[in-house]
């Protein structure tokens, strides 16, 4: 099961064509009878069937622009040209773009019921399969719950009271009903905690498979949603936060953190010239649930191509080897941008997660000589040395002068230099792209061939650190305290490991982090004062790009104040209101029902 994406079609052709011989190859034998019906009714059939139960994560994760974008955590480049006109992403703004007829919007939707149709096929099914074990039925019962209960609580943050189907799909219907909110958290409980009780634990399980861990967690982070009990619309309660630290505490227990943060994703070194290709080891036991990847051609779909989505590309500046596996940024470069904001909350000399994510030197990869840095001064000439620096983005508490930037605006220094607050803003460089970012590094996997090549390493959906945070928020919100203490415990205990050797010190981020100007620090260790506010800062801090940002502003209500506080093109032009907490329902969805459907109040 480590590596399981195989739609169930293509497990159908294996398992016609399976074991055909060369001396019967021209027998006549008509595959098209080979149907559903009669396929899927064994054990064999019922267990390619589950597998493809797992296939649709892929797409999932990556449908992930409204995850993503209108957050405090990633934007789209060049916001300073929003006051020449230019209208940004409507995902960032918030503007009348940002509807029924979104793209984004209607994917997501879509995707997501995708899988719920697989896993309502597979749990329907299962009531007509001979043969088959029924504790292992059970459990690939259960496995298909979860993930179904997986989508549901997907869709029930972004949109609120959603249809529900239950059973297998068999026909076309335009029948469309929206179900309470409410009503969608009770469905998703029931089927996780039935499921806790009969999946194994992670060691009793093929590694990649729904385990009873996952259940667990997922309990816990549904709990603490429902406990915040958006616009009392959740039927949530206080005695919810007990039930999130409850099962927070179990996973905990039986998933570890990693001592080190940089192994729960693949090795690098951010210098191509000193790379070393480690081997790569994506299984760890802080891991939960990851979606899996491979390099057997029968399992790709495709690769995971998160190392090629965050900051800008290298292809232009001095010394590079143009479009080389050196800096591969193809397959979406530029597409996430990390505002200013989130750089600000690390401690970059105390905290190994600045290190581990975020790129702050490009270097030359050949000698380069008579390059001219300014075109108005062609007189001034650079030579570069392979490995020299040619462009440095300084840490947010370390900004250089004007005399100490590069020659390129006016200063000394043979470099270009972009301080945090002119990332994203800057004009007039004859250095490289004038908008030119960090590239975020932290899902980079070395050795990659340019062009379209994908990773194999997993993606990270579900790790035990996010257990931690998801009990001392619950204890923030009145929950009693857990199996380790307070809330303050759980908290710096995940600040704690990131800041490895320097465990115990006091890291150091901006007081401010909006106000690109301010030097002003203050520590992020929790000491009397832990607050939403901070485990909101954590939680970017220890999950920057894994599945979980807008969610996490949706849940505590910050989705505004955060947003348009740290989000430049939605501080320069956004348009954010109450009802942007909900997402719109597609319009394909409304026109295609009989009664069309309601659309969510503000679209």
């Amino acid at each position: 099961m480590k590596k399981y994406n195989i739609r169930y079609f293509a497990l159908l052709f294996l398992f016609v064509f399976a074991g055909t011989a060369c001396s019967d190859y021209l027998d006549e034998n008509s595959i098209s009878y080979q149907t559903t019906d009669s396929y899927y009714v064994d054990e064999d059939g019922f267990e390619s069937l589950v597998n493809s139960c797992y296939s649709p994560l892929h797409d999932i994760i990556n449908t992930r622009e409204l995850i993503f974008f209108g957050t405090d955590m990633f934007t789209s480049k060049a916001w300073n040209l929003a006051d020449e006109g230019y209208t940004g992403s409507a995902l960032n703004c918030y503007n009348s773009s940002f509807n029924a007829d979104n793209g984004s919007v209607y994917s997501l939707w879509a995707t997501l019921y995708e899988e719920v149709a697989i896993c309502n096929t597979a749990i329907s099914r299962s009531e007509d399969i001979e043969g088959m074990d029924e504790d292992l039925l059970a459990i690939r019962v259960a496995e298909a719950k979860v993930l179904r209960a997986l989508s549901f609580f997907y869709l029930v943050q972004q949109y609120g009271d959603i249809p529900m189907p239950l059973e297998e799909t068999t026909t076309a219907s335009h029948e469309v009903t929206r179900i309470e909110s409410s009503v969608v958290y009770e469905q998703i409980i029931s089927d996780l905690e039935e499921c806790e009780a009969i999946l194994p634990s992670q060691d009793d399980t093929d590694y990649g498979r729904v385990s009873q861990g996952l259940a667990q967690f997922l309990l816990a982070k549904v709990y603490l949603t429902r406990g915040w009990n958006y616009n009392g619309a959740l039927g949530g309660s206080d005695s919810d936060f007990d039930k999130a630290v409850e099962y927070a505490d179990m996973v905990i227990a039986d998933y570890p953190l990693e001592s080190e943060y940089k192994n729960l994703f693949p090795l690098h070194n951010e210098n191509p010239l000193w790379e070393t290709f480690p081997d790569q080891v994506d299984k760890n036991d802080e891991i939960i649930f990851a979606v899996q990847y491979s390099d057997n051609i029968l399992t790709y779909d495709g690769g995971n191509y998160y190392h090629s989505l965050f900051g800008s590309g290298a292809e232009d500046i001095p010394g590079s080897l143009g479009r080389t596996s050196d800096y591969n940024r193809h397959g979406g470069t530029g597409n996430y941008i990390v505002t200013p904001a989130m750089y600000r909350l690390f401690d970059p000399d105390l905290d190994v997660r600045y290190e581990h994510y975020f790129v702050d030197a490009m270097y030359a990869l050949s000698d380069v000589s008579n390059f001219v840095p300014d075109s108005n001064d062609p007189d001034v000439t650079i030579e570069f040395t392979t490995g020299d620096t040619v462009v440095f983005f300084p840490p947010w508490n370390q900004s250089l002068s004007d005399e100490e930037h590069g020659m390129d605006v006016g200063g000394t220094s043979k470099y270009a230099v972009y301080n945090t607050n002119e990332i994203g803003i800057l004009d007039g460089t004859n250095y490289c792209d004038a908008y030119k970012t960090p590239l975020m590094w932290k899902f980079w996997q070395p050795g990659i061939d340019y062009d379209d090549a994908m990773g194999t390493c997993d993606y990270v959906l579900f790790r035990s650190a996010e257990a931690y945070l998801i009990a001392a928020e619950a204890i923030l919100k009145g929950a009693s305290n857990g199996d380790l203490g307070d809330a303050e415990v759980y908290y710096n205990t995940v600040v704690d490991r990131a800041l490895g050797d320097n465990a115990g010190a006091e890291p150091m981020c901006a007081e401010t982090p909006e106000d690109l100007d301010d030097m002003t620090a203050v520590s992020y260790r929790a000491n009397g004062n832990l607050d939403i506010e901070m485990i909101m800062d954590e939680r970017a801090r220890e999950l920057l790009a894994e599945y979980t940002r807008w969610y996490d502003l949706k849940r505590t209500q910050t989705l505004i104040d955060r947003t348009t506080r740290m989000n430049p093109w939605t501080a320069a032009i956004g348009e954010m209101e109450e009802y942007h907490y909900l997402r719109p329902i597609p319009q394909d969805e409304i026109d295609s029902s009989i009664p069309s459907i309601e659309q969510n109040e503000g679209y």
